[in-house]
């Protein structure tokens, strides 16, 4: 099931298969949102929880039982209940349930996912409630992808990221099987802009921590288009294209948690977590995208 809103700068549509944002175009009608095509990859914008990244061994324990984990948590691959899509805002909820609970992830939680319009931003609010009486601990992200290039006059090497100063970002290391080596080094120092091209992202994405800049976006550099990412308060981020001979897309990946390092315990209640909710408490938090193109 799909709900849309719209206002007079944006129309957006958010899919209730995993609360994900499957098309935003914006006043002329131009898709804005890479449009899932499996032969590249099969996702638009997938929310990130109950983890970001992947666990060691594809799995976790908790009181002596084992869980299997794919990549990024499962929140992006189950039915979310829309309760509202009215006006410039769309609401979804998923909640734990026996099935969850037994085959998943054996915390009780309730994820509540709010779209936003306010001009040409899209605000996407993930909040996380712990209604259970034990400890919740989890992490969270997001993965939007945009479609690039913008039109069919450009190709990939018109466009770059850009940060508002100068970066000397710190690179964590999670090749070559996307778990934390240990290791970190520098790709670029001192630098505002990131050319893209084709070969970028050739072994995988960048995991970058430290940053300063309060936003990053994509940009089109002789006309000015971008689409721009509020990445203040986010502890990591992460920029990302699937593998190919060309770009057809660019992740912005603003992340409260960090993937699993290969030497990691796999016991739940020993994972380094976005947060951790004793009963009756909320936690929130929101990734503001500006298209102005």
């Amino acid at each position: 099931m799909q709900a849309t809103i719209h206002n007079e700068f944006l129309t957006l549509t958010v899919d209730t298969h995993g609360a994900e944002a499957v098309s935003l175009k914006n006043a002329a009608g131009e898709e804005m949102l890479w449009q899932a095509d499996k032969a590249v990859w099969g996702r638009h914008a997938p929310i990130l929880f109950p983890w970001t990244g992947k666990l060691p061994g594809g799995a976790f324990t908790w009181q002596g039982k084992t869980y299997k984990a794919g990549q990024h948590g499962f929140a992006r691959d189950l039915e979310h209940t829309l309760i509202k899509a009215e006006g410039d805002t769309i609401q979804l909820e998923l909640r734990s349930d026996e099935a969850i609970r037994a085959e998943r992830f054996p915390f009780d939680f309730v994820l509540t996912s709010i779209f936003r319009l306010e001009g040409k931003t899209v605000h996407h609010t993930l909040r996380v409630e712990n209604p259970g009486e034990g400890e919740l601990r989890f992490g969270i992200g997001y993965h939007p992808a945009f479609a690039i290039p913008f039109d069919g006059q450009h190709t990939t090497a018109d466009y770059e990221f850009r940060f508002d100063q100068p970066e000397s970002p710190v690179i964590l290391d999670a090749r070559p099987n996307g778990l934390l080596s240990g290791k970190c080094y520098y790709q670029w120092k001192n630098a505002d802009r990131i050319p893209l091209t084709d070969d970028l992202f050739a072994n995988d994405s960048f995991c970058m921590a430290g940053l300063r800049s309060s936003t990053l976006g994509i940009w089109e550099k002789d006309t000015g288009k971008n689409i721009t990412c509020s990445i203040a308060g986010y502890p990591y981020t992460l920029i990302w294209s699937a593998k190919s001979e060309k770009i057809h897309f660019v992740c912005i990946e603003p992340w409260h948690s960090l993937p699993s390092a290969e030497t990691d315990p796999q016991d739940w209640d020993q994972r380094a977590a976005a947060a951790v909710l004793a009963p009756g408490q909320s936690y929130s938090t929101t990734l503001s995208t500006t298209f102005d193109r």
